[in-house]
């Protein structure tokens, strides 16, 4: 009996060390590298960081401060952005924000086995690194206005040949509104952002690598599926 117990040990042994090294190593997490901006003026020297599903354009007032840096056209791509600039009170924040869609269909992967709607979400803080005091963070205060919706029918994702533009693949393209990045823009009908679970979300790749105040939140509209392009700003007085 104890030689028994002992080949069976053996066995459970050499099964588990089997399995241990079938594993397949992990992709290793790029580090997140905070770069400075030239070309930017003002008294407050702030730090941003900014996690996106998928792309995002950020602005200070009208300035272009920073854009993801993997494009749009990149699918699965999942990335933090850490960021120095300096600006003037008030505070004019702006975001462009994108999710991934291969076409107007709104669809990814198309295709294939895999075609699916997508979900986008981002959440962003900002820091006075004189002051070592976060001065905004994303939350419900943000206005944000959809420019691209796709599909308006959602069974668009079924079609074997989806075509864009056609029932039930549908969409709606809104151009920028003038001067909307503007601190005098009237945003009063734009909506609130609506802030999202992790789990709704699902953050990956540079999300757990920044350390989000508190009160951060993920953020997109209403419907994380088919708003695939959203306009989001807020103003921050001293």
């Amino acid at each position: 009996m104890k030689l028994l117990n002992t080949l069976v040990i053996l066995s459970l042994l050499l099964f588990t060390s089997g399995c241990i090294a079938k594993k397949r190593p992990r992709k290793p997490v790029q580090k997140v590298v905070t770069v400075e901006v030239q070309g930017t003026t003002g008294e407050l020297t702030i730090k941003g960081e900014v996690w996106a599903d998928n792309w995002f354009a950020f602005y200070s007032g009208s300035s272009l401060i920073i854009e993801d840096s993997v494009p749009i056209t990149t699918e699965r791509s999942f990335n933090a952005e850490s960021f120095i600039f300096k600006a003037d009170y008030p505070l004019s924040l702006n975001f462009i924000v994108k999710d991934f869609k291969e076409n107007d269909t709104g669809l990814e992967y198309i295709g294939s086995s895999r075609q699916q709607l997508g979900d986008g979400g981002f959440i962003a803080q900002f820091t006075d690194l004189k002051t070592g005091k976060v001065i905004a963070v994303t939350d419900s205060d943000w206005k944000c206005k959809v420019i691209h919706e796709a599909p308006l029918d959602n069974s668009c994702v079924n079609e074997s040949d989806p075509q864009a533009g056609k029932a039930p693949c549908e969409y709606t393209a809104l151009e920028e509104p003038e001067n909307w990045q503007e601190n005098d823009y009237d945003d009063s009908d734009w909506k609130n952002a609506t802030t999202h679970a992790e789990s709704s979300v699902r953050p990956k790749d540079g999300y757990e690598q920044i350390n989000w105040e508190q009160n951060a939140k993920l953020i997109w509209t209403d419907n994380l599926v088919t708003h695939n392009t959203i306009l989001c700003r807020i103003q921050i007085k001293q």
